[in-house]
């Protein structure tokens, strides 16, 4: 049964058309993967439906009866004053209408008047069980329980539940209003990016969700692994057009290259018969005019007319535009990074706690651990910005680290773009134009400040700064959120040619199955190694249950 239905849907923002005359039916209990590049509009597509925008003139977007449509934008707003499990609240007033309706109820039944009227005693106590029952059938007295279940399955600390939401970082924030749509169960839910900042656990927990919800989930999603694990059906939105593939994320890849394949086979051996077709047509206008021959012209006008019925293809696009990517590092210490019984206490709590960890040239190394596990404290202490409290943190003499921040806090929000490339290497301004495009950065984007940049963006700018630093040794902290699919391919790959040594912190587990060769785990304060990639470490842990 189709849920939502878009008919010829088209969208210009500003001067840029985004699609144009857009078809697309979502079924019950679909779960689809809609993927494209960063820009393609797919949030945009998740505000048509919503109603957040309107579509043209001649395209309509239509709901079955009944339907409810949930939405996690990619940066939800939610009261500031309120905690979490009060978001959550708010989020279904009707819960806590209900409570109020039912402590009146109480109150008219304790009434002379209404005790004593058989008639009046028998329509309170009704509507009583009415309301009682609709009560249980939305979580009722457990909803509370349940919401901090969800939430702590996410990955929000039980300590943070009570806190305002306004003290919780920008993923916990999107934590909070993803379990709000997930207590309210609709029958359509559209996330955007609900992955991004979740740690392994936490994305674990939203895989098993998708899979087992009671309803259509259409999710915006750069991670493959997830992709694969939750999704049965790929919605590409590319170049305005959107293209549906059954299967998984990894059967869309395979699906579509061979389709490219096959198109791009199509298109040449019809070019070659429009080739051989124009040449005869040539042919015969020649002799027409050669000859004063009304039947050479007829027959150059007829073949003419054949070559202008021909339904041409497309040349079909078979590499989108990608980063030009090149790490260029160099060999230095053989030893790159040493940690020996390093201590730190932050906040209170003690993250490291007697680490002994030894880096040499030319290892790439995955950290992980959950949110709040000192991953990213431990890269500040090798970076010099924190102190360890105890023991050393030692780096090669001939080491030099770049470093890329999760939430971009290196980059300054005042400064264009171009003036950051600038000075970090020393460019012209047509030198740093031209560097800057290679990021798929336009001339026009060169002069804009950074605080007005996408995600994505300011994720390829710290990748260009990262290249421009002639670092070493890479200190990586979620490079590829905000990425598009085609960027953090190109990322692997630039990764692999690298010429010196990568610690990533990183929750991408498809990533860290393309890049890393060591696996370190930071848990309970411990710093464990594990030889191998993510899938290595996965089949070790399953082992040991």
């Amino acid at each position: 049964m189709i849920q939502i239905q878009l008919n010829n849907v088209s969208l210009t923002l500003g001067a840029r058309p985004i699609f144009t005359e857009l078809n697309w039916e979502i079924q019950e209990n679909q779960k689809i993967g809609l993927i494209g590049p960063n820009g393609a509009g797919k949030s945009s597509l998740f505000k048509l439906i919503t109603g957040e925008l309107t579509p043209e003139s001649g395209g309509s977007i239509t709901r079955a009866k009944g339907v409810t449509v949930g939405y996690l934008a990619q940066q939800p707003v939610l009261p500031h004053n309120l905690t979490a499990i009060e978001c959550i609240q708010e989020g279904n007033p009707r819960i806590r209408q209900i409570r109020i309706l039912m402590e009146e109820l109480e109150l008219k039944l304790s009434d002379p008047v209404v005790y004593g009227d058989d008639r009046l005693l028998s329509q309170t106590l009704d509507r009583q069980m009415t309301l009682l029952e609709e009560y249980q059938s939305l979580g009722g007295d457990q909803f509370e329980s349940h919401a901090e279940t969800l939430l702590t399955s996410l990955g929000i600390p039980t300590a943070d539940l009570e806190k305002p939401v306004d003290q919780l970082s920008g993923g916990q924030r999107k934590l909070v209003g993803l379990a709000g749509l997930l207590m309210l169960s609709p029958a359509v839910l559209l996330l955007d990016e609900p992955d991004n900042h979740l740690d392994l656990t936490a994305r674990q927990f939203l895989e098993k969700t998708i899979r087992e919800y009671n309803g259509v989930v259409v999710i915006i999603s750069h991670d493959r692994y997830l992709l694969d694990a939750a999704v049965t059906q790929i919605a590409e939105l590319e170049d305005g057009k959107l293209s549906i593939f059954q299967g998984d994320y990894s059967a869309f890849i395979l699906d579509k290259e061979q389709r490219l394949t096959r198109q791009d086979e199509l298109y040449h051996v019809q070019q070659r018969q429009i080739q051989r077709i124009e040449t005869a047509i040539k042919r015969y206008q020649i002799w027409a005019k050669t000859y004063d021959s009304e039947k050479f012209a007829k027959r150059a006008r007829a073949i003419q007319n054949r070559l202008d019925r021909m339904e041409k293809l497309d040349k079909p696009l078979l590499e989108q535009r990608k980063i030009d990517l090149k790490l260029n590092g160099w060999r230095g210490s053989q030893k790159v990074l040493e940690l020996q019984g390093v201590e730190k206490t932050f906040k209170g709590r003690q993250l490291i706690n007697n680490a002994f960890v030894t880096l040499v040239h030319g290892e790439r190394v995955g950290l992980i651990g959950a949110n709040g596990s000192g991953k990213s404290v431990l890269f500040k202490m090798i970076l010099g910005e924190l102190q360890p409290d105890g023991g050393d943190i030692i780096l090669g003499p001939s080491i030099r680290t770049g470093y890329y921040a999760q939430e971009h806090e290196t980059l300054d929000p005042n400064k264009t773009v171009l003036d950051m490339v600038r000075l970090a290497g020393a460019l012209s301004e047509s030198r740093g134009v031209s560097f800057l495009q290679r990021y798929l950065f336009t001339y026009r984007q060169a002069f804009q400040k950074i605080m007005n940049l996408s995600g994505g963006e300011r994720s390829r700018l710290q990748l260009a700064l990262v290249v421009l630093s002639g670092a070493n040794f890479l200190l990586l902290d979620e490079p590829t959120n905000n990425l598009d699919i085609p960027s953090a391919e190109v990322l692997e790959d630039a990764l692999s040619e690298f010429e010196g040594t990568v610690l990533v912190i990183s929750h991408d587990r498809y990533f860290l199955d393309q890049v890393v060769d060591r696996i370190l785990v930071l848990e309970d304060g411990c710093v464990k190694s594990c030889p191998g990639n993510y899938s290595n470490y996965l089949i070790k842990q399953m082992d040991r249950l």
